[in-house]
């Protein structure tokens, strides 16, 4: 089972969310929040889930200060943005603070579900409509000169390095590379530590600047 924390203000929005979400038997929501506060206090309060999906605009702390603080709590948490708005400064902010995907609410049910599973696969989700706007900002020109150096990496440190800048999850990188999921996400969190980076959106930021080197 994967269990999911939903912040939500609305509550026939939160039930209908929830709704969708458990269409999927693997799926079940653990606990409602109706803001960002109550999300961060159930995680505190040594509550484990498997990920957190956030509305961005609600009382008390919003979802983006929300998203912070759940991932400052568990870094490893994935943490997917809801929102009805295609705002490039949220879905910027959301991202720079290591949420894994940033998704509008006008998505179905099957797309929900397909994005929640990529992000849990290790994936970044981001609605085109966002991505054509916030990318090149996150990337700036992949092509700069001024970008340091490729430090020295292993020959499959830089194998996990070009899969990611593929835009693959874990499991597509296990098949790849013939490893094991769990090796996977442990040999990435090593290569996180080594080049100094703080989460997957920045390991493949980096992994395209760097793609003529690796």
């Amino acid at each position: 089972m994967i269990r999911i924390l939903l912040a939500e203000d609305q509550t026939l929005v939160r039930q209908g969310l929830k709704m969708m979400m458990e269409t999927d038997p693997d799926f079940r929501v653990v606990y409602e929040a109706e803001n960002g506060a109550e999300a961060v206090r159930y995680v505190e309060g040594g509550n484990w889930v498997d990920l957190a999906v956030l509305d961005i605009r609600m009382p008390e702390m919003d979802g983006l200060e929300a998203a912070e603080k759940l991932l400052a709590l568990d870094p490893e948490l994935p943490v997917v943005m809801l929102t009805t708005f295609n705002d490039e400064a949220y879905a910027l902010r959301a991202l720079t603070s290591g949420a894994r995907g940033y998704m509008l609410k006008n998505a179905d049910a099957g797309e929900l579900i397909a994005g929640l599973r990529k992000c849990l696969d290790g994936g970044l989700l981001l609605e085109s409509q966002v991505a054509a706007k916030v990318l090149p900002k996150l990337m700036g020109d992949v092509k700069q000169k001024a970008a340091a150096p490729l430090p020295e990496l292993s020959e499959r440190e830089r194998a996990l390095l070009r899969c990611v800048g593929a835009g693959m999850n874990n499991k597509e990188i296990a098949a790849e590379l013939y490893l094991s999921v769990g090796t996977v996400k442990n040999q990435l969190s090593q290569l996180l530590d080594k080049l100094e980076l703080r989460d997957r959106t920045q390991l493949a930021i980096f992994a395209v600047r760097h793609e003529e080197e690796t």
